[in-house]
């Protein structure tokens, strides 16, 4: 059996009617090429180095025009759509959660994740703080199940801490949304998707905002799609589109097979 996965690449810019329009044409590209399970980048609604801006288009959990875009593509193509990141309302009303979405072909929401590891870096003139504007989800790991089997889901930043998806227990897939630095994803990027998938012994679907964005913010890209094997099967390095590739569930079951490492854990 196999299942066809997309990950769409974006370079979103501060104002909302854009990214919107630019998801809605990837999305629907996807779906031409029969995508049945589709994911957005993190940030696809804004990216804006100003908190002002981030902050006014947060939305409360179920109501918003974000979400009502999410659910009405899904059931518009009738795919599973794992809906990037978008800001929802946060406990402190100075910050954002940091959310990520997912609705089946019906239009239904079936998952939330709120992204649990926020990003520090410094170096040189380059810095980030993310927990300056997002509170953090709690440590909860989220997976959903689909007709490609059980889902698990983790944020950009979240690559970084295996623990995280091992908590998952077995799964297809790994589908990560990501806004990765291109300081950091040209050291790091690929290196720990495809030992996420190794360990794991399943696929990994990473889209990522992928060039240069207003304000001078330059994201990595490299949007991926990755066997359990760790071989990387489709790719993009820079711009906008679609990657898709085919989950084959007969290459996971021949891996597990023959190197049956999740059954040889011992802690």
């Amino acid at each position: 059996m196999t299942f066809r996965i997309a990950a769409l690449q974006m370079i979103s810019g501060p104002d909302l009617a854009p990214n919107l329009a630019t998801a809605a044409r990837l999305i629907a590209e996807a779906a031409a090429q029969g995508a049945q399970l589709v994911t957005l980048p993190e940030y696809f609604p804004i990216i804006s180095d100003s908190d002002k801006a981030r902050l006014a288009v947060r939305e409360v959990d179920g109501n918003g025009p974000i979400q009502e875009f999410l659910a009405e593509n899904a059931a518009r193509h009738g795919l599973w759509l794992v809906g990037g990141t978008l800001p929802l309302l946060a406990n402190d009303p100075a910050k954002l959660k940091n959310t990520c979405l997912v609705f089946d072909p019906a239009g239904r929401r079936v998952a939330r994740y709120d992204k649990i590891h926020l990003f520090g870096f410094r170096k040189g003139d380059e810095s980030y703080d993310e927990s300056a504007f997002i509170e953090a989800g709690a440590p909860v790991p989220v997976a959903f199940d689909a007709p490609c089997g059980t889902v698990g889901l983790g944020i950009c930043y979240d690559l970084r801490f295996p623990e995280l998806f091992r908590a998952l227990g077995e799964l297809a897939l790994i589908v990560l949304p990501a806004a990765f630095t291109d300081t950091t994803g040209r050291a790091h990027w690929e290196v720990l998707l495809r030992a996420r998938a190794i360990e794991n012994q399943c696929y990994v679907l990473a889209a990522a905002q992928g060039g240069l964005h207003p304000g001078g913010r330059m994201t990595h890209g490299n949007s991926l799609i990755i066997d359990p094997w760790g071989e990387i099967i489709a790719r993009m390095d820079k711009g906008e589109g679609v990657v898709m590739a085919e989950l084959d569930h007969v290459r996971i079951a021949e891996i597990r097979t023959s190197l049956p490492a999740l059954l040889h854990r011992r802690i």
